[in-house]
């Protein structure tokens, strides 16, 4: 405030409050792959490019590959947000491997991922790469999915990945592989119509997956949501709702999702690749990895003004009334921001800095359903009664 003589009439303004808070983008997909014919002007080696839902810049991809396979699959779900990494093909499987891991220091392959932020302005939550994380090298875990859990912990973000297409145990085989709630396993692939062949023809499911995700809100699980666009399976999968011993209950029983027909084709299974039983639901780990991105990318703001009573309450106000609207909306079922007076000491805050608690808790997806039916005897005296009364 000036301390400038002045006889007269002034406004000072004070922008002390709350902000609001928006949640970043949870249903940005990343995607990666091939496509040796494309513009390659649209579409640069190792460059992240957005497309938002435009087909004829998708059409772009060319027809040879798998990116234009994968953003069909998506757009059969969604005209979804897509950051497209193209690579190089190989001259064979294991060189191809090898351009999609690609390399940090050059910011190649998955690692573009990272700089999508800075060159089109939007974070990737949903990484894929279809046609490369299902194959297990030399009886060891897939590389892909290996590198793409690196980004998908920097970036709060899961990797979807395909399964081996062969047979539940190897499907089984291939989760355990995986300790991560980032990882989400899906087996077998679906037969998509070919229009060029005029023939069903098998591909990866991944892309599909990704589609129904980034149609759902972040805390809702991709679990029984109808994959447009496919006409059947690559390997039966046997379910009956009630039945433990079928083949999709076995499969999620192990963390495996898959997909089951039943008045359509069904993508089933919320369990990651989670070892920790509190993060075993792919949408809770989402839900909490959208609320927490959110809080952090709002408070921009507040970062290097100096202290006051009014800055911590700014800031834990406006955290309290975000958590509060994430309950109305369904997110999560409560949270509270508070201050911990053993935390901020005075040697902390001198030093510049100030600790803030929340909780929440995002809801579990309804898994097992159970009713409890009891048998009763006496509704046969009800019966005779009846009868006599008439």
């Amino acid at each position: 405030m000036s301390t400038d003589f002045l006889h007269g009439c002034e406004t000072v303004e004070i922008d002390s409050g709350t902000r609001p808070i928006a949640v970043v983008k949870s249903s940005v997909i990343g995607l990666i792959g091939t496509a040796p014919d494309a513009d390659a002007d649209a579409f640069p080696i190792n460059e992240p490019v957005l497309l938002t839902g435009n087909q004829a810049e998708a059409a772009k991809l060319g027809s040879t590959g798998t990116l234009g396979d994968a953003m069909d699959g998506i757009y059969d779900q969604n005209g979804a947000m897509v950051v497209v990494v193209r690579v190089e093909e190989g001259a064979d499987e294991a060189v191809t491997l090898s351009n999609i891991i690609g390399s940090g220091a050059n910011a190649t392959g998955v690692h573009a991922f990272l700089g999508s932020q800075s060159h089109v302005h939007v974070t990737p939550r949903i990484l894929i790469a279809p046609g490369y994380t299902s194959q297990r090298v030399d009886n060891m875990a897939n590389p892909v999915v290996s590198e793409l859990l690196g980004i998908s912990e920097r970036l709060r973000a899961v990797a979807l990945a395909d399964g081996p297409n062969t047979t539940d145990a190897e499907a089984i085989t291939y989760r355990e592989d995986w300790g991560s709630p980032r990882v989400y396993v899906v087996d077998p692939a679906v037969m998509v119509w070919d229009t060029d062949l005029n023939k069903a023809v098998s591909k990866p499911v991944s892309s599909r997956v990704a589609g129904v995700m980034s149609k759902l809100d972040y805390w809702v699980s991709p679990s029984n949501h109808i994959l447009n666009g496919v006409v059947g399976l690559s390997r039966a999968v046997d379910f009956n709702l009630s039945d433990s011993n079928s083949a999709a209950n076995y499969l999620n029983e192990n963390e495996v999702a898959t997909v089951i027909h039943r008045e359509g084709y069904r993508l089933w299974g919320n369990r990651s690749c989670a070892t920790d039983p509190q993060w075993a639901f792919l949408s809770v780990r989402r839900a909490h990895d959208m609320i927490y991105e959110s809080i952090e990318e709002a408070f921009l703001w507040a970062m290097d003004k100096p202290f006051s009573s009014q800055l911590i309450l700014d800031i834990q106000g406006s955290v309290n009334a975000f958590l509060r609207h994430q309950k109305a909306i369904g997110a999560t079922l409560g949270g509270t921001c508070w201050l911990d007076p053993d935390l901020n000491t005075k040697e902390t805050m001198m030093a510049g800095q100030l600790y803030l608690d929340f909780d929440n808790e995002a809801p579990a997806p309804l898994e097992r359903l159970t009713f409890r039916a009891h048998r009763n005897n006496g509704y046969y005296e009800e019966l005779v009664n009846q009868v006599l009364s008439s």
